[in-house]
C-alpha cells in the first residue's frame, strides 16, 4: 500500500476521500492548507478557514490519521490572486479555481506532500484517472469526468500535466454526491451535513467589486445600451472564416445610447446580469462587452440578445494545453470534440481547428457569454483532452 497525503479542506468530499483511502489500506496523512488570510469583501464571517481547520481536525481525529497544517498564502497570493487582479485590470475574467489546482494543489501542495514522503496526493474532486501502459512501455494518464454528472469537476483540473496526474488520486470520483454524504454519515464524520463551499477557491464567497477594490480603484463611467438591430450583428457567417467568427463584437459609444453609470468597467464581466442597478425594463439587462481603456460598459436587453452569442472562440498558441501531449493536434489539423466554456455548462459539439495563429473552437450552436480569460475545455467522450485560455 502507498503513503497518501490528502488535502483535508474541512468539507465532506475530502473527508470521505480520506476515509476511503484508509479503508483501502493506505497510510493516510492529512494536510490542511491555509492559503488566504485577508477577509476584505468576504461574505461569510471573519476567518472562514478557521472553521474549515476545526472540521479538518475533527475528521482527522475520527479517522485516527495525523493532520499537518501548512501556510501557502504567499504562493497563493503570487500565483493565483495577483494573476486574478492583473486579468480583471485588463478587462478579462480569470478562473481562479483552475489556477489554484494547477499552481497550488498540484504544485506547491504536491511538493509539501512529497516532503512528507508521499507516494500520491489525493483530493475530494469529482473526477477520475485512468492509467494506461502502452506497448512501448510508456505510461500515460487520462483525466476523466466524475461519475456524478451533477458534480463533475474535471473542468477545474483542465490544466493538469501528465506529471501532476501521475501523483494524483481522486477517491470519490466514481461516486454520486448522495453516496458520499451517506458514507460520511455511516462513519459519523463531522462534515457529513456540512454545506459545500462556494466562491473563490480558498477565499470563499466575496462581494467581487469590494474584493477587487483592494487594488483596483473605482472609477465612474457610462453604461451604453446596444439594440438587437445593431448592424454589426449582420456580419457574414462564413464557417471557414474562423478569424471573423471568433472575433468579439466591437462597439463604440456612438453605437448605443447612454442609460446609466457604473463604478469601473473592470468590475464587470460579459454575460453578467446583476449589479448594474438599472431597472424599469421588461427584461433584464446583460453585459455584452466592457472597455476598460475607455471605462465603458455595453449592455443589451434580454438573454436572447444577439450580442451575447458567438459561434467560435480563439486561444493563443502559447495558452493551449493538452493533458496528454501525445494527443496534441498540429497546425493544419482539426478534430471533433465536445467542449464547455464554463463549469457546469452542458457539453457542446464543436470542431477544434489548429492554425499557426492559434486554436479555434467552432461550435455547432452559437454560445452565450464567451468570456476572455476563462478556460475552454474539450472532451472525447468522458476524457478531458485539453484546454486553453479564451483570448478575446
Amino acid at each position: 500500500m502507498a503513503r497518501v497525503v490528502i488535502g483535508l479542506s474541512g468539507g465532506v468530499d475530502s473527508s470521505v476521500a480520506a476515509c476511503l483511502l484508509k479503508e483501502q489500506g493506505h497510510e493516510v496523512i492529512g494536510l490542511f492548507m491555509v492559503n488566504w488570510h485577508d477577509t476584505t469583501g468576504t461574505l461569510e464571517g471573519d476567518c472562514p478557514w478557521h472553521d474549515d481547520r476545526l472540521f479538518a481536525e475533527m475528521v482527522a481525529r475520527r479517522l485516527d490519521i495525523p493532520l499537518h497544517v501548512v501556510d501557502l498564502s504567499d504562493a497563493y497570493r503570487r500565483r493565483v490572486v495577483d494573476y486574478m487582479f492583473a486579468e480583471y485590470e485588463r478587462g478579462r475574467t480569470p478562473n481562479p479555481d483552475v489556477l489554484c489546482n494547477r499552481e497550488i494543489k498540484f504544485d506547491v501542495f504536491l511538493r509539501e506532500a512529497l516532503a512528507l514522503g508521499a507516494d500520491y496526493v489525493a483530493t475530494g474532486h469529482y473526477c477520475r484517472k485512468r492509467t494506461l501502459t502502452h506497448p512501448d512501455g510508456r505510461t500515460s494518464y487520462k483525466l476523466l469526468a466524475g461519475s456524478d454528472p451533477g458534480k463533475d469537476q474535471s473542468y477545474f483540473l483542465c490544466q493538469l500535466s501528465q506529471e501532476q496526474l501521475s501523483r494524483a488520486l481522486f477517491p470519490v470520483g466514481g461516486l454520486l454526491k448522495s453516496e458520499v454524504r451517506r458514507i460520511a454519515e455511516q462513519h459519523r464524520l463531522a462534515t457529513a451535513k456540512r454545506k459545500d463551499s462556494q466562491g473563490i477557491c480558498f477565499v470563499g464567497k466575496v462581494d467581487l467589486p469590494v474584493f477587487l477594490q483592494q487594488r483596483l480603484a473605482a472609477r465612474q463611467g457610462n453604461v451604453h445600451e446596444i439594440l438587437p438591430s445593431w448592424p454589426g450583428y449582420a456580419r457574414p457567417a462564413d464557417p471557414d472564416d474562423l478569424e471573423t467568427l471568433a472575433r468579439p463584437y466591437r462597439y463604440t459609444v456612438r453605437d448605443g445610447k447612454k442609460i446609466g453609470t457604473h463604478n469601473g468597467a473592470h468590475f464587470y464581466t460579459i454575460g453578467q446580469r446583476k449589479g448594474l442597478g438599472i431597472g424599469g425594463r421588461k427584461e433584464s439587462l446583460f453585459i455584452l462587452a466592457t472597455d476598460v481603456r475607455e471605462n465603458v460598459i455595453y449592455v443589451g436587453e434580454g438573454d436572447a440578445h444577439p450580442g451575447l452569442y458567438r459561434s467560435a472562440l480563439r486561444m493563443l498558441p502559447t495558452e493551449v494545453h493538452w493533458i496528454d501531449p501525445a494527443r496534441r493536434l498540429a497546425p493544419g489539423e482539426s478534430g471533433r470534440f465536445f467542449a464547455r466554456i464554463r463549469y457546469r455548462q452542458p457539453l457542446q459539439g464543436a470542431e477544434l481547428v489548429i492554425r499557426p495563429e492559434g486554436a479555434y473552437l467552432l461550435f455547432d450552436e452559437p454560445q452565450r457569454g464567451i468570456t476572455p480569460g476563462q478556460f475552454a475545455a474539450w472532451y472525447d467522450g468522458d476524457e478531458l483532452v485539453g484546454s486553453g485560455v479564451i483570448a478575446e
